[in-house]
């Protein structure tokens, strides 16, 4: 474990599903309107990125509904106009490609597990979705189940030091996800036993915010499952 990664409990407004509501990368971290300014200067230590307020689809379930890595922002069909235009403005000040997907399917971020290296995306998306996922993050495309979910971005968090996945994962599984997205990963648990790992944890490469029921035990494994 590296002990330079960096984990902190955090809760958005006392709930501990911390991943529903805030996504990052390396460059930047996406959060609610109504975080207050001790909340952002945690989220800017721990991921040691910039911060950006933001609504999608006029809600503040930006963990739900954004998929990213560092070369790219995807949203759904559903962001409003001046939403598509802030982020613009983000993506031109990070130096990120944003795209749209045509999905009638909103939940983009349960859609799409990606890190930098690749992309594993809900099983019934069209081929247009997938040519835009490809281009925008700039990453190899697998449309693919896991443990029969086909949720995929909502089991787990992969960066690019490592990955921590639903415990349901099995053994052959795993193994294809690490040799996939080039990292080691792990299976575990968020918030006191609760599997769907991206619901309960933030991460990138420099550290993550983890949900204030996620146990001892829960945290020394996410610590060395994303530490590298």
């Amino acid at each position: 474990m590296n002990d330079s990664f960096r984990v902190e409990y955090f809760d958005y407004r006392g709930n501990p599903n911390v991943g529903v509501y805030i996504v990052a990368n390396n460059k930047l971290a996406l959060i609610p309107m109504d975080l207050n300014p001790k909340d952002v200067e945690i989220i800017q230590g721990v991921l040691g990125v910039d911060v950006f307020h933001l609504k999608i689809s006029d809600t503040s379930l930006l963990g739900v509904l954004v998929a990213l890595n560092d070369n790219g922002i995807i949203v759904p069909r559903t962001s409003s106009d001046p939403e598509i235009r802030k982020l613009k403005n983000i993506v031109r000040t990070v130096g990120l490609e944003l795209g749209v997907l045509p999905s009638r399917n909103n939940a983009i971020g349960n859609m799409i597990l990606t890190n930098n290296k690749a992309a594993l995306v809900y099983p019934e998306l069209d081929d247009n979705s997938l040519k835009i996922i490809s281009d925008v993050l700039d990453v190899e495309v697998t449309k693919k189940s896991i443990i029969g979910i086909p949720t995929v971005g909502s089991l787990g968090v992969i960066t690019d030091r490592g990955g921590i996945v639903h415990r349901d994962v099995t053994d052959d599984e795993l193994d294809w996800l690490s040799d996939y997205f080039k990292v080691d990963i792990m299976t575990g648990t968020i918030n006191f036993g609760v599997s769907f790992i991206k619901t309960g944890l933030v991460a990138n490469s420099k550290g993550g915010l983890v949900g204030s029921e996620t146990t001892g035990p829960e945290l020394v494994r996410i610590q060395m499952a994303l530490g590298g």
